[in-house]
């Protein structure tokens, strides 16, 4: 018994004097205080409540008065702070509990029969103990009864209950000691936190400089406290616990898609797993959010990344108004329209092209850039492979519809046209472009700069410089009714991507309704050959093709095609600044070199809403 209640006594004495046992020796130790009351009723009351899911708890009373409930010990602070840092997300305990080093403990009353006393000093030798002889027993004697006596009530003297002193403030220097005994993942976790709620912009890095103390002191002044730069314990728990809070709404979670070798983290309260289409993997929106995900993966070179880069702008999940942006191993796309709004991020490396699509509902951009700035920091390609091409079903729908089960976006219309300066200025037909929302020019934006409503030609012009491979050139001298002629067009835009030759006639030097302007061929076009260059046996420019006009009464010829003469084009454009350059009067050549000549200068433009 004495060695037993000696160890008892060593012990709480240890932890009453600031020191724990680690199995090596004694070192400091470190608690997580999760609250404290006035009174030790009030203390030991709540103390029985948090032990139920505490059995680590302790009680101790305060040099202020007050009475901590704390649990513990801990090893060492950065101990104490993983477990605060995950009772906080779990929820187990309050929001404001924050790691503490016993300094202001001193009696401790739980659990119930804790030595509340210092310990006694081991180099003092204990007193022996006292034995205490038996009592012998004894008879009682029965005595004659006693008059009742009543006395008299005294009034019992009034008590004054002192106010507690208030609990003891945090201070700076306090503050100061315990953040730098945070670990590094703590720091990483308070700084991508501060990036969350938009005053860090830096690298998560751990190192709090000059970046992370002013995001800190704006974060205060923000909410309120005093803008020191250095977050006390409350406050680092009300910060990431706001974050936390945030995140969950969302549902963000660390997803490590093995398939496509993508680590990332996705917000699974909005979007969930649907099915993989290489190189995609498709999360679509649930519970009716309006949010999907596409993680793309495929093998390849610049090349491919470059095809991708085409071909994500097709698609209608990137609406066409918005900046894009390309590099030699790396693209961005932003779209937004009245619907949604979608940000496309890829990045080539290794033989590996892999990246994201985020799509969300317009309206929602305060909460999905959260979301976006959490995919783009948490971004990891994984492994050395890619999506399996053969991984997915077979669709239902035809594929001329889709890129890997996405609904692919069509044009309004596309026709033809061709190179008319060194610069990428373009003549076609100008029916119907001023309606368009968008124009290209072999998949490359362009603008409207000349409409002739008379003429019915159009010129555009790229937002970006073109170097062509070669311009057309056009022939002045009027050739006769029955000549030879070739009209080069995109017949097949949706199939084929080079420009169809179509051999004919020139049957007259006058338009169907005696335009002087016009002339009529003698060949078979169709909608997408409009805005095509009509050539002669030299390969020169004597025309433009112009759409069929649309009447339901008039049924005209299959091989009836209406153009507009060079010889009425040249001197309008001459006129406008894109004067075109002057046949040189090559003779005929066959029709392969047409063909060859025609593919240089010939080019597709689509109209989108």
């Amino acid at each position: 018994m004495k060695r037993f209640s000696r160890a008892i006594s060593i012990t709480v004495g240890a932890v009453l004097t600031g020191m724990v046992w680690t199995g090596a020796g004694w070192a400091e130790p470190s608690w997580v205080q999760i609250e404290a009351q006035p009174s030790l009723a009030k203390a030991q009351e709540r103390a029985r409540d948090w032990g139920t899911t505490f059995p680590d708890l302790a009680g101790f009373a305060m040099n202020s008065g007050w009475y901590a409930i704390a649990i513990g010990p801990f090893d060492d602070i950065a101990t104490a702070t993983t477990e605060l840092r995950r009772l906080r997300r779990e929820g187990l305990i309050p929001a404001d509990s924050y790691v503490s080093d016993g300094n202001r403990f001193r009696g401790q009353f739980w659990p119930v029969g804790a030595a509340l006393t210092a310990p006694a000093d081991p180099a003092t030798p204990a007193a022996p103990e006292e034995t205490v002889a038996p009592a012998e027993p004894q008879t009682a004697l029965p005595s004659p009864a006693a008059p009742e006596t009543i006395a008299p009530e005294t009034p019992a003297p009034e008590t004054t209950v002192a106010e507690p002193a208030p609990e003891p403030v945090e201070t700076l220097a306090d503050s100061r000691r315990l953040e730098a005994a945070l670990p590094r993942e703590t720091r990483i976790e308070i700084q991508s936190a501060l990036q969350w709620q938009g005053f860090y912009a830096s690298a998560l890095d751990g190192a709090f400089g000059r970046g992370t103390r002013a995001s800190i002191a704006a974060w205060q002044a923000a909410q309120g406290h005093e803008p020191t730069g250095v977050l006390s314990s409350a406050q680092q728990g009300e910060l990431l616990n706001a974050v936390a809070a945030e995140r969950a709404a969302l549902g963000l979670t660390p997803v490590t898609e093995t398939e496509a070798g993508i680590a990332i983290d996705l917000p699974m309260g909005l979007v969930e797993f649907d099915h993989y289409d290489p190189p995609f993997v498709h999360y679509r929106a649930k519970d009716g959010s309006g949010v999907s995900v596409l993680l793309i993966s495929e093998p390849g070179d610049q090349n491919t990344l470059f095809g991708l880069y085409d071909a994500m702008q097709t698609l209608e999940i990137v609406p066409m108004q918005g900046e894009r942006h390309r590099e030699k191993t790396s693209f961005t796309l932003t779209g937004q329209n009245d619907r949604i709004h979608s940000q496309t991020e890829v990045r080539l490396s290794a033989g590996l092209i892999k990246g994201f699509t985020l799509v969300w509902p317009a309206g929602e951009d305060a909460r999905m850039s959260r979301v976006l700035a959490a995919m783009q920091t948490s971004f990891k390609p994984v492994g050395d492979t890619a999506l399996d091409p053969t991984l997915g079903k077979p669709m239902e729908v035809p594929r001329a519809d889709l890129i890997s089960g996405l609904d692919v976006r069509h044009p309004e219309f596309a026709r033809s046209g061709f190179y008319i300066t060194e610069k990428g200025a373009v003549l076609t037909a100008a029916a119907g472009l001023d309606q368009c929302g968008r124009i290209t020019v072999e998949d490359e934006p362009a603008e409207l700069s000349l409409i002739d409503a008379g003429l019915g030609i159009a010129v555009l012009t790229p937002k970006t410089p073109v170097a062509p491979a070669a311009v057309a050139p056009f022939e002045i001298a009027q050739i006769g009714p029955g000549a030879d002629i070739t009209v080069a067009g995109f017949s097949y835009p949706e199939a084929l991507s080079a420009p169809v030759l179509s051999f004919g006639t020139l049957s007259d030097l006058t338009g169907l309704a005696g335009e002087a302007s016009h002339a009529r061929l003698a060949v078979h076009t169709l909608p997408g050959d409009a805005g095509g260059p009509v050539l002669d046996g030299g390969g020169a420019v004597i025309g433009v093709v112009l759409p069929r006009a649309a009447d339901a009464a008039k049924l005209l010829p299959e091989d009836l095609t209406e153009a507009v003469q060079a010889t009425a084009i040249a001197p309008v454009l001459a006129e406008k600044g894109f004067a075109p350059a002057a046949a040189e009067g090559t003779g005929t050549l066959a029709a392969e070199d047409i063909s060859a000549l025609a593919q240089k200068f010939t080019v597709q433009i689509a109209c989108w809403k």
